[in-house]
């Protein structure tokens, strides 16, 4: 057994009191921190938080968005980033609307296998939730005041085969894998969606936390499960909520 493993479990046990002492003072440099003296921390915090904001507004401004703008085909007028800038991997045209509020925790994937370059077209007044991943086999369309929260998927490309020996063998994935996904306006995909490569869904339908779409929605219903499925229509009096 390596050395300093075994010194490492020795000292873990604290069956000899050595080893105790040791393991006391290995917990309380863990735990160590100055004292609060709130009058001296608490204005310390604020101005940690002033100058963190600044610093993450000056390099939304002249960093992060503008290379993200670079990227895309269009202008995207008034666009948002926040937390940084979302990743972009693979081949993918993208074109956004007006308005649009981005995480920078945002992955965007396009399939490199394919025929045609993977396109995403992103309508006006969206918001992309942090950690969310758009992957694009064909295309996908997003229309305009969509909300997606935070981890949600669109999963347009699985990126590997279904028969095994193809997948050991680092074969992609097969075009009946690959589908085009579209939300259309005023749809809301709440924490946790994940919307499958063929899947439509319909103006201003609303999806429930951590349900998976396999089948195209349709518009103006509240969806939810594993598969989702219609829980309701949604009412004039949820619309007015």
């Amino acid at each position: 057994m390596n050395a300093s493993l075994a010194l490492r479990r020795w000292v873990k046990r604290g069956d000899h009191p050595v080893a105790a002492l040791l393991l006391r003072l290995a917990r309380a440099r863990h735990a160590w921190a100055l004292p609060v003296i709130r009058p001296i921390h608490r204005p310390l915090y604020a101005l940690h938080r002033i100058a963190a904001t600044l610093l993450h507004e000056t390099l939304r401004g002249l960093w992060y968005t503008p290379l993200f703008r670079a990227r895309l085909e269009g202008p995207a007028p008034r666009l948002h980033l926040y937390g940084g800038m979302p990743l972009v991997i693979g081949p993918v045209r993208m074109r956004f609307g007006s308005d649009c509020r981005v995480s920078g925790i945002v992955t965007i994937t396009g399939r490199s296998n394919g025929t045609e370059i993977p396109e995403l077209i992103v309508g006006s007044n969206i918001d992309l939730g942090w950690q969310t991943t758009i992957a694009v086999g064909r295309r996908v369309v997003i229309g305009n005041n969509v909300r997606l929260a935070g981890r949600a998927l669109l999963a347009g490309y699985p990126g590997h085969p279904l028969d095994p020996a193809d997948r050991a063998a680092g074969l992609p994935d097969t075009e009946d894998q690959v589908g085009d996904i579209v939300l259309e306006d005023d749809v809301w995909l709440a924490t946790g969606v994940s919307v499958m490569a063929g899947v439509t869904i319909g103006r201003g339908t609303v999806v429930a936390a951590g349900s998976v779409v396999t089948k195209s929605l349709p518009p103006g219903v509240l969806a939810g499960g594993v598969p989702a499925r219609v829980i309701r229509p949604l009412r004039e009096a949820d619309r007015a909520a």
